[in-house]
């Protein structure tokens, strides 16, 4: 009698998300160190200082506008321009544009829903760089801010885009939860923990320049490395 092949084991969610964290490893450090010799640049070199209040006092002028277009920048032209120039050998594609046209409405919208989440958690914790307004500040971004809105909502869009604008058939059910959402919030802990740290150092109006930055080396380096491998 012929036995019946065994059923394919479905790895555990947390060790997707563990092996994705690990892939995430050398883009995730080299922001994560960037980021804190930044924080130490701000601290000790007051024309580093300047500059960045500089940029401040230009997102406090310019309010969301400020917010949606250097998210939209640092999220979807940058890193839409490296693979333009490098991986593409300068050449346009169909496909950069339509990259484009998802990318920039997508982390325009993001960058003002960081910063309205940043002012607020400003208010209601403080505005200033020690353990008792930090920490709660940390926690309350990496554990209800991203798994309940930015996780999700990226998962789910990009999703969406990647199957030709069509949702995925089980895109809102336990499963995908289990199988798509839980090993990217795992792997975004990875990297994202220790930055947040460093940028709820600052002072709320130099928060999202800091934010922009980081969103921005972190999406070109994770494609630069993901393309070289």
């Amino acid at each position: 009698m012929n036995e019946m092949p065994p059923a394919a084991v479905r790895e555990a969610p947390w060790k997707a998300g563990v092996r994705a964290a690990r892939a995430n490893l050398v883009p995730g450090l080299v922001v994560q160190l960037t980021m804190v010799g930044l924080l130490v640049s701000y601290d000790v070199y007051p024309t580093f200082r300047e500059a960045l209040g500089h940029l401040a006092e230009t997102k406090v002028r310019w309010g969301w506008i400020y917010s949606g277009l250097s998210g939209a920048v640092a999220g979807g032209v940058l890193p839409e321009l490296l693979r333009i120039f490098v991986f593409q050998k300068g050449r346009l594609r169909r496909s950069n544009l339509s990259e484009l046209g998802f990318a920039i409405p997508f982390w325009a919208v993001m960058g003002i829903a960081v910063d309205f989440f940043y002012r607020g958690q400003a208010l209601m914790f403080g505005d200033e760089a020690k353990p008792s307004v930090v920490i709660p500040q940390v926690l309350v971004d990496q554990f209800l801010f991203t798994p309940f809105y930015a996780n999700p909502v990226t998962v789910w869009l990009y999703g969406w885009k990647n199957r030709g604008y069509r949702w995925p058939e089980r895109a809102f059910t336990l499963g995908f939860f289990r199988e798509k959402m839980l090993p990217a919030l795992i792997a975004n802990w990875g990297v994202w923990i220790p930055i947040v740290c460093v940028i709820y150092t600052l002072p709320e109006p130099v928060q999202i320049p800091m934010f922009s930055l980081a969103l921005s080396m972190w999406v070109m380096l994770y494609s630069w490395i993901a393309r070289e491998g």
